[in-house]
């Protein structure tokens, strides 16, 4: 029966045919790994975004349910370790050393802050923990039998990371161990030293993929649902068993490969449950789109109107006057609903008869749909026989998330309840208009400049 590095060394030749793969697949793909990894490594180690919430923040950077800053911030720094250490791989006149693993610690925890711990004696206290900095002070974890285990000492820690660094590329020179043995066995060895005061989980598991990146091979997505078996072979490592872990390595790798393979053939890359989580997702991005503006039938339109609208129409108005002196005649027509009226007093706070006020006020708001001010320039007094009149007409209408300011079927501004137009928006949207009477005169006229 062949082992699981043999049934990698088979599946990665599988791969390597089918590559390069399209574009969009390797893109798909990419995305799927980051996700799992980032999503993953963070949950085994008591992040609690849910997957979704770990998509909605790193593909859309958007926050939604009930954690602690620190979540959010770890989890994004996780992502922007996740990529270095792919961007490592890919330099190779940038080998791996202790300073990126500082600074990649640095990436992990985002900032210092403080955390339960406990002495070499077994005693609870708490601790400041500092970001790209080895430990200060001795760090143990308690095994499931109630045994204390030890990790390297602050004061033994450097000279060991030193010397795993030099095992790494005496190693890597030698090129006989297969990629995943090697990177399983650097996993270990990194979490034997425990370098850090806290994050060395999520930054074994990152060293862990630099060798299997370096080498053009996925990465490894241990799950955090698969939590105890993880534990059970690191456990069977340090009883002298390093051979139980890099099979259970192995074992996620053949899972990366064979999700690779899938993708590289054009295939779905969706697992049985991925599809309920995009649609949960989804659900969620929809709701806050939706939420980003407020609903018509919870906006005062006398208030949008006031506050913006009816500046727009008084600036209308006013530009339009500056033709008046060249026609015998002008009118102004303000429609509701589409809906003609002959009241032409114009308030002089909103521009727009006051009974709009009582009208809305009246009757139920989805009555009124748009507003519209119509200005005609009626008989022109430079032609003669050929008099001509020009009819101009500015419009809004009111969707349910938004209203749309139009000019003879124009549109010209799109704007979210309850955001008001800016004073640079409607003079934008006046010269417009303007200038297509100005047009419209000119042809008429027979006139042109």
């Amino acid at each position: 029966m062949a082992s699981s590095v043999e049934k990698v060394m088979l599946l990665t030749e599988q791969l390597r045919q089918l590559l390069p793969m399209k574009t969009e697949y390797q893109q798909r793909l990419d995305k799927k790994f980051r996700l799992e990894f980032n999503y993953n490594s963070n949950h085994l180690e008591g992040n609690t975004l849910t997957y979704g919430e770990t998509e909605l923040l790193l593909i859309f950077d958007r926050t939604t349910g009930n954690h602690e800053l620190r979540e959010y911030e770890e989890m994004k720094g996780h992502d922007v370790a996740y990529e270095l250490i792919k961007e490592l791989a890919a330099d190779h006149e940038r080998p791996l050393n202790e300073t990126v693993i500082k600074n990649l610690h640095s990436l992990l925890l985002v900032r210092p802050f403080w955390k339960e711990a406990i002495t070499p004696d077994g005693q609870y206290t708490r601790r400041e923990i500092k970001v790209g900095n080895y430990k200060e002070y001795p760090n143990s974890v308690r095994l499931p039998n109630g045994e204390i285990f030890h990790y390297a000492s602050p004061e033994e820690t450097p000279i060991r990371m030193g010397e795993l660094m030099m095992w790494l590329r005496e190693e890597e020179e030698k090129n006989e161990m297969h990629p995943v043995v090697l990177a399983a066995m650097l996993h270990y060895n990194f979490v034997r030293i425990h370098p850090f005061d806290d994050g060395n989980g999520r930054l074994s598991r990152l060293l862990m993929n630099y060798v299997l990146f370096k080498h053009h091979l996925p990465p490894v997505v241990i799950k955090s649902v698969d939590k105890k078996a993880y534990l059970r072979t690191l456990s069977k490592a340090d009883a002298g068993d390093p051979g139980a872990l890099i099979e259970y390595i192995s074992e996620q790798l053949i899972w990366s490969l064979n999700l690779s393979i899938d993708a590289a053939k054009g295939q779905s890359i969706l697992e049985n449950d991925d599809l309920q989580k995009q649609i949960d997702i989804w659900r969620k991005h929809l709701k806050n789109k939706k939420t980003e503006s407020a609903n018509r039938d919870n906006i005062d339109i006398n208030q949008l109107y006031a506050n913006s609208i009816g500046q727009l129409f008084l600036l209308f108005k006013y530009q339009h006057e500056q033709f008046t002196d060249l026609f015998w005649k002008t009118q102004e027509t303000p429609i509701i609903n589409r809906k003609l009226f002959n009241e032409t007093t114009y308030n002089s706070v909103s521009g727009f008869p006051a009974f709009i006020l009582e009208f809305e006020a009246n009757h139920d708001k989805d009555v009124i749909h748009s507003l519209s001010l119509q200005y005609s320039l009626i008989d022109f007094k430079r032609n003669g026989d050929t008099s001509f009149s020009v009819e101009s007409l500015i419009n809004v209408q009111f969707d349910q998330y938004e209203y749309i300011v139009s000019y003879k079927s124009q549109i010209l501004i799109t704007k979210k309840y309850p955001e008001v137009l800016t004073r640079d928006e409607m003079d934008t949207i006046v010269k417009v208009c303007i200038q297509q009477v100005f047009e419209e005169m000119q042809e008429k006229s027979g006139v042109k400049i």
